[in-house]
């Protein structure tokens, strides 16, 4: 098995150009050195078209599967969204604001701004309020706004990823560039406890986009991402971010026969030779789902779920819920029902090797839900190849609900409908 502070021997030196040419440098700063070099400034080149599309929704085939996102009928008790504790804490954090912080802070529920979240460690776009250059209060109002909403353990989750990048920041050197706080945060449309609301968190390795109308409640797209995946030094020491998931996708796979790995697996290894053009991404990687994806085209792979036997379908359903608990408890239930409603519809596929220590990728897709997690080469570690200590994780809600767009529209839709009707000329 891979040792705790394996990836200590992937350190830079101090003075390599790679962190040198960066050190000192604020988020500003930074992002016009990241525009003038030759790979991150290719990658802003080719994410830059894609932010101010209008957003469809990611799809298996170009087309939105209608009718999975309802707003009509209430939501059952137990599955109930913590509206009014997530109302109550997003009017406090707008009570620290200054006039020229709201102006900042604040956008329109169903504003294209949503779409400008990025987990790069240098600033793409600067939505929102960087949080790292405002008051402790502003920033414990808004990380408050994320615990309400999210629950103790959730919170403890986002908390611990934005450790590590501070952690990382540390090992480096480059606490002006990656530190506890160096994310954005923003506020869309009007607190409420029945109107379509939610809030926005994002920076190095972390994407977080929160909405809730009423009782529902949609945290996708969702990234979260660490390099190392744990800290071992200093008072944070034993915190790991995503060690849950990478086991029960293991015990998956184990669970499989011959024949239902050989379908799943779609290559063998993590750069393998064969891979079509543009599979791997020079940011990405293997993960399909990142930022700047919202209408990507992903065609499903793998294994269908529903031929696999129940063992393995009852793990799956445990990685999904694993998946989840970064979610408040009663979206949390919603959202594993309804990938259960849909597990005839569900694919699983792997890329990689299945030894305890080889890193992997996989994915599970349904019209409901769709999960990455891929292991990386290094970016502020030297590891040439994908290492099992750099992860990403991404998980977003396909046929339009991310940013709970369809639910948004639904209801949007529901109140012109009326006026357009009583507008209308008598007969």
């Amino acid at each position: 098995m891979t040792m705790p502070g394996a990836y200590r021997q992937y350190l830079f030196p101090h003075d390599d150009p790679r962190l040198a040419g960066i050190r000192g440098a604020d988020a500003y700063a930074y992002r016009e050195l990241a525009k003038q070099d030759d790979f991150t400034g290719g990658l802003i080149r080719n994410w830059a078209p894609l932010y101010p599309s209008e957003f469809r929704g990611l799809t298996t085939d170009g087309s939105v599967v209608p009718g999975l996102f309802p707003v009509d009928g209430p939501v059952p008790a137990e599955e109930a969204a913590p509206t009014a504790a997530m109302v109550d804490a997003a009017r406090a954090f707008l009570a620290t604001l200054t006039e020229e912080q709201a102006a900042k802070a604040r956008y329109a529920a169903d504003a294209v701004e949503w779409q400008s979240w990025s987990n790069p460690e240098f600033m793409i776009h600067d939505t929102g309020l960087r949080l790292e250059f405002q008051p402790e209060a502003v920033r414990d109002a808004a990380l408050e706004l994320v615990r309400a909403s999210l629950g103790e353990d959730g919170c403890r989750q986002v908390r611990t990823v934005m450790r590590i990048n501070g952690f990382l920041g540390e090992l480096n050197d480059l606490e002006s560039v990656m530190n506890e706080f160096s994310y954005h945060f923003a506020l869309y449309g009007e607190p409420s406890p029945t109107d379509g609301w939610g809030w926005q968190l994002f920076g190095h390795h972390l994407g977080m986009n929160c909405f809730v109308q009423g009782d529902r409640f949609n945290l996708t797209p969702t990234f979260m991402g660490a390099e190392p995946n744990g800290i071992d030094a200093g008072p944070h020491r034993g915190a790991t971010a995503f060690t849950g998931r990478i086991r029960l996708a293991r015990e998956l796979v184990a669970s499989l026969s011959d024949e239902e790995r050989t379908a799943a697996r779609t290559y063998d290894a993590m750069e393998a030779p064969e891979m079509a053009p543009g599979r791997v991404d020079p940011g990405d990687e293997r993960h399909l789902g990142g930022a700047f994806q919202d209408n990507r085209v992903v065609p499903a792979e793998g294994v269908a779920v529903a031929t696999l036997r129940e063992e393995s379908q009852d793990l799956l359903l445990a990685l999904v819920a694993e998946s989840l608990t970064h979610w408040p408890e009663g979206p949390a239930k919603a959202r594993l029902r309804q990938v259960r409603e849909h597990l005839d519809e569900t694919w699983f596929g792997w890329i990689g090797g299945f030894g305890p220590d080889d890193p992997f990728y996989y994915r599970i897709q349904s019209p409901v839900a769709f999960f990455e997690l891929d292991h990386h080469c290094g970016v502020f570690l030297s590891n040439r190849h994908p290492a099992v200590f750099h992860i990403h994780t991404v998980e977003r809600t396909p046929n339009g609900n991310d940013y709970g767009r369809a639910w948004l529209r639904n209801a949007q839709h529901a109140l012109a409908a009326p006026a357009a009707s009583a507008a209308a000329p008598s007969k």
